[in-house]
C-alpha cells in the first residue's frame, strides 16, 4: 500500500508533469544532457590543476580566462544570427560539435601555455550554441513550465556529477595528466554522439522556422547592423537590465569559484587532490535533493525572495571557506553545503526571470546579446582574479562576497515578471 502511494506521488511530482506535459525538444535535450554533463563533471575538479602541473601559472590561467571571454563576445554577437538563418537545431549541433568535440581534441594532447589557449578559444564556439540550444529547449514549451525546464537542465548535469569519483581514482593510479587527456578524448566522443542525437530527435521550433524564412535574403553583415535597433530597445527595458546585472555577477563569482577552488583548497588549505572529486558529489547531492523534495513548494515565493536567500547563502558559504583552518575538510564540506542549496535556489530562477523579460519573435538575437553584454562585462575579471590569487589565494573569494552584495542590492529592485505570477 506505501509502495502505491509513493508511486502514485511520483507521478504527479511537478517536475514529472512538465516532462509530461512539453514532449518534443525540451524532453530529449533535458534526457540527452549527461552526454555533456557526465565527462564535463569527470574533468572540472582537475581541468586548472590539469594546467598548472604542467606549467601553466595562475597569471596564464587567468590570462587565458580573460583572452576567451574577449573572443566569446564577438562569438555571441554571431549567435543569434547563425540561429535565425540555419535555425536553432543545426547551430545548436554545430557548436556542439566545434565547441566542444574539436576543443576537447586539442586538450587531449595539450602541454603548453599556446595549446591550452587555442583550446579555449574553440571552445568559445560554445557560446553560438548556447543561444541556438536554449531557444530549441524553450521556445515551443509553456512559459509557466521554465523554471520546471531549467531545474531538469541543472538536474541532468547533477546526476552525471555521481561519475565524478572515477576521475579521482584513475588519477591516483596513473597520475593527473595522462587521465585527463583520455578524458578529454571520451568528451570529444560523448559531444559527437549528442550532435547525432539532436539531429535525429529534436525538431525546428516553430519561431525558429519564422525567422529563418524572414532572414533567408538577409545577409549576415545586414542582420549585424540591425544589431544597432536592437540594443537601444534592450537599454530602454530595465527588467530586462537588472536580469542582465546579476547574471554578470554571477557569471564572473562562477568563473571564479570554478577556476580557482581546486588551488585554494589544495594549494592553501592543504587538502588532498583526491577531495576535489568528493566536493561536487556532496555539491550534486544536495542540489539534487532540494530541487526535487523542496524547490516546488517555494513556487510560491516567485523569483525576488528565493534569488535573496540563495545569495545570503553564497555569502555564508564564502565566509566560511575563507575562515577555514588549514586541513580541515569539514569546514570545506560545510562551503560545499551552503553554496549547494543557493545554487540550488539561483540557478534555474535566474535562466527563467530573463527569458520572462525579453520579446520571444526577437530571443535568439537578444539572447545573443545579452550573452556578448554578459562575457564582455565579465571579461577584465578572469585576469584579475588570477592577479588576486597570485598575491592571496583568499582574495578572489573575497572579491566574490563584494559581487554577491551588490547582487542582492540590485534583485531587491526587480519585479516579479507578469507570466509567472500568472502561472
Amino acid at each position: 500500500m506505501k509502495l502505491n502511494t509513493t508511486l502514485n506521488r511520483l507521478k504527479t511530482h511537478p517536475l514529472l508533469q512538465v516532462l509530461a506535459d512539453n514532449k518534443g525538444n525540451p524532453r530529449t535535450l533535458v534526457l540527452i544532457e549527461p552526454l555533456w554533463g557526465i565527462p564535463y563533471n569527470l574533468i572540472a575538479p582537475f581541468a586548472t590543476l590539469y594546467m598548472y602541473t604542467q606549467g601553466i601559472t595562475d597569471v596564464q590561467i587567468g590570462l587565458i580566462l580573460s583572452v576567451t571571454m574577449v573572443v566569446q563576445v564577438i562569438f555571441s554577437f554571431f549567435g543569434g544570427i547563425l540561429s535565425d538563418k540555419l535555425g536553432r537545431k543545426v547551430t545548436t549541433m554545430l557548436g556542439d560539435f566545434f565547441g566542444w568535440g574539436m576543443a576537447c581534441v586539442i586538450w587531449a594532447v595539450s602541454n603548453n601555455f599556446w595549446l591550452f589557449l587555442a583550446a579555449a578559444v574553440l571552445n568559445c564556439f560554445e557560446q553560438i550554441n548556447q543561444t541556438a540550444w536554449y531557444c530549441l529547449l524553450i521556445e515551443d514549451a509553456r512559459p509557466k513550465d521554465l523554471v520546471g525546464i531549467y531545474t531538469w537542465v541543472h538536474i541532468g548535469g547533477l546526476v552525471a556529477v555521481f561519475f565524478a569519483p572515477l576521475s579521482s581514482l584513475f588519477i591516483n593510479a596513473y597520475s593527473i595528466v595522462p587521465v585527463v587527456r583520455v578524458l578529454y578524448a571520451l568528451f570529444a566522443l560523448t559531444m559527437c554522439i549528442k550532435t547525432l542525437i539532436t539531429f535525429k530527435y529534436c525538431r525546428e521550433t516553430r519561431q525558429g522556422k519564422i525567422r529563418r524564412d524572414e532572414t533567408k535574403g538577409v545577409s549576415v553583415f545586414q542582420m549585424l547592423g540591425e544589431y544597432r535597433h536592437l540594443i537601444p530597445s534592450l537599454t530602454r527595458n530595465r527588467s530586462v537590465l537588472k536580469a542582465i546585472a546579476v547574471s554578470v555577477i554571477l557569471y564572473v563569482t562562477n568563473i571564479i569559484n570554478t577556476n580557482f577552488f581546486g588551488l585554494y583548497v589544495t594549494q592553501r588549505l592543504g587538502l588532498s587532490e583526491n577531495y576535489l572529486a568528493l566536493f561536487p558529489i556532496l555539491n550534486a547531492t544536495v542540489m539534487l535533493i532540494f530541487m526535487v523534495g523542496i524547490q516546488h513548494h517555494m513556487n510560491a515565493m516567485k523569483f525576488r525572495i528565493p534569488l535573496w536567500i540563495g545569495l545570503a547563502l553564497y555569502i555564508a558559504a564564502g565566509l566560511v571557506l575563507i575562515f577555514s583552518p588549514l586541513k580541515c575538510v569539514a569546514f570545506v564540506f560545510l562551503y560545499v553545503f551552503l553554496a549547494a542549496v543557493g545554487a540550488a535556489l539561483i540557478n534555474p530562477r535566474k535562466d527563467a526571470l530573463l527569458q520572462l523579460n525579453i520579446a520571444p519573435e526577437e530571443r535568439a538575437r537578444l539572447n545573443a546579446l545579452i550573452m556578448a553584454s554578459t562575457v564582455a562585462l565579465s571579461s577584465p575579471f578572469g585576469y584579475f582574479a588570477g592577479w588576486l590569487s597570485s598575491m592571496d589565494r583568499r582574495l578572489p573569494f573575497l572579491f566574490t562576497l563584494c559581487l554577491f552584495l551588490l547582487a542582492m542590492l540590485v534583485i531587491s529592485r526587480i519585479e516579479e515578471p507578469q507570466e509567472a505570477q500568472t502561472a
